[in-house]
């Protein structure tokens, strides 16, 4: 479970990377602006949600087995 999270993890952070960059070099204007900010929201929070299950994780597998 704490491989596929990672896994997801990386490809939204990547997907964040890319975004920016394409924006900052052709500028975007109107409706394309909105839908990509949209994106970007989602993409953010994606990030938060997936590396707050892996740290969950990744307590909970510390814990010692009773």
């Amino acid at each position: 479970m704490q491989i596929i999270i990672a896994v997801f993890l990386i490809i939204v952070i990547l997907f964040q990377v890319q975004g920016s960059g394409l924006s900052a070099a052709f500028g975007s204007g109107g409706e394309f602006y909105r839908s990509k900010r949209s994106v970007e929201r989602l993409l953010q929070k994606a990030t938060i949600v997936l590396a707050v299950l892996f740290g969950a994780i990744s307590i909970v597998l510390l814990l010692p087995a009773k």
